[in-house]
């Protein structure tokens, strides 16, 4: 491992400074991707800039009924908490579905967002990859890529972003608080993960030396039904094959607000928005919501071996959705 420079923040501001903005320069906080990446060689960071003893670790409802969550809160600590499993249950069962309880119990909630994609060909430097190192091709284009993308892709990355807590994030409408050298800004969940286009070394909108410093869930999507679902090769630890989270709410027997999201099918969440747009003012049908979802996977581009991505998706999609509008009796606007 080749030799870096460590720092201990104890401020933003000081985290932020030592960082510098510097290609070289990263931040910690679990840790659970950057130090797996820099023991394969992926990252060799001049500067690691430790963000543990930061007051990132609370989650706090605030004064116009939001839910605020620290970047540093972990993932099993944000799984269990009553105010999030109660108000968006997606997000828990999106938590649960995704990594082993030990890894939860280190992971943070801004690092989920952040970690990289675990395509082979980006893991193995003695592959080409254009997101590790640009100009020097795709190997999963010709090679392995069953588990691929099959919506957003581009002729330089076929990667897919492996986190299932982003994919409910998105559907819930959350918005991601950044701090760095220019100040604060947020942006939301649904556009914080870029498409590849010709810069697939760019995973995020975050710019160098940003700190993700909370998440925010909206009041106007506390309580309303969601959830999420998860195919995969084996029943736990396991990265989605496709996934899906879902909000759905039903008032006088037609949809007042739906927001569907998938994973697993593309470089980063993919927010359904033509899907929604069929669905929203419509009586909530099966035969309805299968159309919906259907016109939203048109947009779809499967390579030779993950075809099977999208009936696989359109299914958890139409699955979901019929859940939840059978279990979600219509109210009255009124």
């Amino acid at each position: 491992m080749k030799p870096f420079a460590y720092v201990r923040a104890t401020s933003l501001p000081e985290a932020i400074a030592a960082h510098g903005g510097q290609a070289g320069s990263r931040y910690l906080g679990g840790g659970t991707n950057l130090v797996d990446l820099m023991k394969l060689g992926v990252e060799a960071p001049d500067t690691v800039v430790d963000l543990t003893g930061l007051p990132l670790g609370s989650v706090e409802e605030t004064p116009d009924g939001a839910l605020r969550i620290a970047s540093g809160v972990r993932g099993s600590d944000l799984a269990l908490h009553p105010l999030v499993r109660t108000r968006y249950p997606a997000l828990p069962q999106a938590l649960l579905a995704g990594a082993s309880a030990q890894l939860r119990n280190v992971a943070t909630t801004g690092g989920n967002l952040l970690q990289r994609t675990r395509c082979p060909y980006f893991q193995d430097v003695s592959k080409p990859c254009n997101k590790r190192e640009p100009g020097t091709g795709c190997g999963a284009r010709d090679g392995l890529h069953r588990d691929h993308a099959v919506l957003g892709h581009s002729a330089h990355c076929i990667a897919t972003h492996p986190s299932d807590m982003a994919v409910a994030l998105a559907a819930l409408d959350a918005a991601v608080e950044l701090r760095g050298p220019n100040g604060a800004r947020t942006v939301p969940a649904a556009a914080f993960h870029r498409l590849p286009g010709e810069h697939p070394e760019r995973d995020t909108v975050v710019e160098p030396g940003e700190i993700v410093t909370a998440v925010t869930l909206p009041p106007e999507r506390a309580g309303l039904p969601s959830r999420y679902r998860k195919a995969r090769d084996r029943a736990s630890y396991a990265f989605a094959l496709a996934s899906v989270a879902a909000v759905l709410d039903i008032a006088d027997g037609r949809v007042h607000h739906v927001a569907l999201a998938f994973g697993g099918l593309a470089h980063r969440p993919w927010r359904a928005t033509t899907a929604e747009e069929r669905l929203l003012g419509s009586a909530p049908t099966e035969s309805a919501v299968r159309e919906a979802v259907e016109a939203e996977l048109e947009r779809a581009e499967p390579l030779r071996d993950n075809a099977f991505k999208v009936p696989l998706a359109r299914n958890l999609a139409c699955d979901v959705l019929n859940a939840l509008a059978r279990s979600s009796p219509s109210r009255s606007r009124s």
